[in-house]
């Protein structure tokens, strides 16, 4: 008999909203059953538990561990300004409104900090409402989209630097970009790319094999097809095994996202449950994996127009995740990937990953919704 959780799947997969998925839910002392369902493109192979999947925002999380391994190495100051690694970000000037135009501008009153990164609070990030800068950033390719990044990790920071902030640092929010400044930030502090850095200092150690920033050649039978739902049904915007994570790609990514695995991406989140420690070893500090895990942005942060309506009702922000403040799940922490992937892991330990291959959207967010709701007992 299949799993409420393999149930849930697959009248979605029926449904059309999906080709496939793969997910894992259950206790973190209970061995990890990856459930697999559907196939990995539409009328192609089945899913195996083991595919590689674009977890894109997912991906945050992990830099954001990354990070702060660096400060306890004394390598970076949580509240020390960045200019030293990014010069880009020396002298910034603030519009006097996030509408105003372009040449509408204060100097900034002080740097941009990894804090203000790991809080989306750079200044830098998604204009939802039309305004000059959404204008400029779509015009010079630093907008922020479900597809994959088409500059180069310095061209692109060079481009966005050449932008008005949207509010002075550490005094609003908005989502994405300080999080590739973030992954340009790892690259420059250790003297390599993001990739390689993660790779030595983090994803390996953890076990994390399958998660990196392209798919090797040798395992692109790994690779779903990637898919957007439209009223037409399911349209493909990458091929299983090609498209953009396919291979080695033709510039530095440290801006970029991930791909990875529910295997894999389990083994980090058992870390963060088991205290920030793994295989005996601590990854990070038991304060830092509190600050992480708990809302770190400020009540006059939350504006109306920061995101998308109704985010903030019930919800803060921590380090790289999202943060339940009230409601049912209060203390659940996790995030959301836009090429439809998710993860939360609960104050009792729960973990539940989901990984789609189908973009975020409005069809999109049912399954999410129920998956969110899932009683977890009998998973596995």
């Amino acid at each position: 008999m299949s799993s409420p959780l393999e149930q849930l799947l697959q009248r979605h997969v029926e449904a059309g909203t999906i080709p496939g998925a793969t997910a894992v839910m259950g206790a973190v002392d209970a061995e990890p059953h990856v459930v697999a369902v559907g196939s990995a493109a539409v009328g192609g192979p089945p899913m195996r538990a083991e595919a590689i999947m674009r977890i894109q925002s997912m991906t945050k999380a992990v830099t954001s561990v990354a990070a702060l391994r660096l400060v306890e190495k004394g390598r970076l100051g949580l509240d020390d300004g960045l200019e030293e690694w990014l010069p880009e970000l020396a002298d910034r000037r603030v519009l006097t409104s996030p509408t105003a135009e372009l040449d509408d501008t204060v100097a900034a009153d002080r740097p941009i900090t990894l804090r203000h990164l790991l809080t989306n609070g750079s200044g830098y990030g998604m204009a939802l409402v039309e305004s000059p800068l959404q204008q400029a950033m779509a015009a010079n390719r630093t907008e922020a989209s479900a597809d994959p990044v088409s500059l180069g990790a310095d061209e692109w920071l060079a481009r966005l630097a050449d932008l008005p902030l949207a509010f002075q640092p550490g005094e609003g929010w908005r989502y994405h970009h300080s999080f590739a400044i973030l992954g340009i930030l790892l690259a420059r502090v250790t003297g390599r790319t993001a990739g390689e850095h993660l790779a030595e200092d983090l994803l390996g150690p953890l076990g994390m094999t399958d998660t990196a920033f392209w798919v090797p050649t040798g395992e692109l039978d790994r690779l779903p097809a990637a898919y957007r739902l439209t009223d037409a049904g399911l349209l493909e915007t990458e091929p299983a095994g090609g498209g953009f994570y396919a291979g080695p790609p033709p510039f530095d990514v440290s801006h970029a996202e991930l791909v990875s695995t529910a295997g894999d991406f389990h083994r980090f989140l058992r870390m963060l449950v088991a205290g920030g420690v793994a295989g005996g070893e601590r990854v990070i500090t038991a304060d830092h994996l509190a600050s992480m895990i708990t809302d770190q942005v400020p009540a006059r942060n939350k504006t109306a127009d920061s995101f998308f309506p109704g985010f903030w009702d019930g919800s803060g922000w921590g380090f790289g995740v999202g943060v339940e403040v009230s409601g049912q799940h209060i203390g659940r922490y996790g995030w959301s990937g836009g090429q439809g992937t998710t993860f939360y892991v609960d104050p009792d330990g729960t973990i539940a990953i989901l990984l789609t291959q189908v973009e975020l959207g409005e069809a999109m967010f049912p399954l999410l919704e129920e998956f969110q709701q899932l009683d977890w007992a009998g998973d596995g």
